[in-house]
């Protein structure tokens, strides 16, 4: 058997509760703790049968690699990494797939919190490189904050080339973020239909591969001297745009 994953916080282990709790092994509770959204942790889990031990604040921390496990961490099956075939099968199922892609993005905070802005904005799958990106540790699942349970994440082994089989075989448009002589201001662009967001990475951007799959490069127009801004609030602002068309 695998190794078990270890999920925290309330918001990340209350979403895996109510979408799968049957990969839920063990629930690690600090001991003393016996507030509402605990309460409501422990309804979730009862059904189920699942083991519910009392821990230390340290052992939690252990379990959980950092501190901010707000009193809760999960011992969990590990999900299947989904990857390229499952692309194909999402896209075959789905002609007008909404897809967020983040190139190199390292960061699991900002991972996290594009993943919990696509949860939001309606989003299929956000789709990383296997290498050089960030994976779904259990601080990009705490700070998506129940997003990762609800929506696809999906790892390829080269995004260049699954943007370019995307485009060719199931008509997806792609859309990079880039402030060159092509791109226009977001509002002006069109995100309906099949489409493929991609953000750069927090301090290079899109790397000219990626760029060269791109049918279309979108700005967020700024005022002042402010050039760019962390890739979560850009990735927010540019979905939110994308969901108001397709719901227009």
């Amino acid at each position: 058997m695998a190794k078990p994953e270890y999920y925290y916080g309330v918001h990340s282990v209350e979403s895996l509760l109510e979408l799968e709790p049957e990969r839920v092994l063990t629930l690690f509770t600090l001991k003393g703790r016996d507030d509402q959204r605990l309460q409501r942790i422990l309804e979730l889990a009862e059904p189920f049968g699942i083991s519910i031990q009392k821990a230390s604040r340290d052992s939690l921390e252990k379990l959980a690699g950092l501190p901010f496990h707000q009193g809760v961490v999960a011992a969990v099956r590990p999900h299947p990494v989904l990857n390229e075939k499952d692309l194909e099968q999402l896209l075959s199922s789905t002609p007008s797939a909404f897809l967020l892609a983040l190139d190199q993005v390292t960061d699991p905070h900002n991972l996290g919190a594009c993943i919990r802005t696509a949860a939001a904005m309606g989003v299929d799958a956000v789709i990383v490189p296997r290498d050089r990106s960030a994976g779904l540790t259990p601080t990009a699942r705490k700070v998506a904050a129940g997003g990762a349970e609800k929506i696809k994440f999906i790892q390829v082994t080269n995004l260049a080339r699954s943007l370019g089989q995307m485009k060719q075989e199931f008509n997806v448009r792609v859309i990079g973020t880039l402030l060159d002589d092509k791109a226009l201001p977001l509002h002006q662009c069109d995100f309906t239909g099949p489409v493929a967001i991609v953000m750069g990475a927090e301090d290079t951007g899109l790397r000219p591969i990626t760029q060269s799959q791109c049918d279309q490069t979108v700005y967020i127009p700024m005022a002042g001297n402010l050039q760019s801004l962390n890739v979560s609030v850009a990735t927010g602002m540019t979905l939110y745009e994308a969901c108001r068309q397709r719901h227009a």
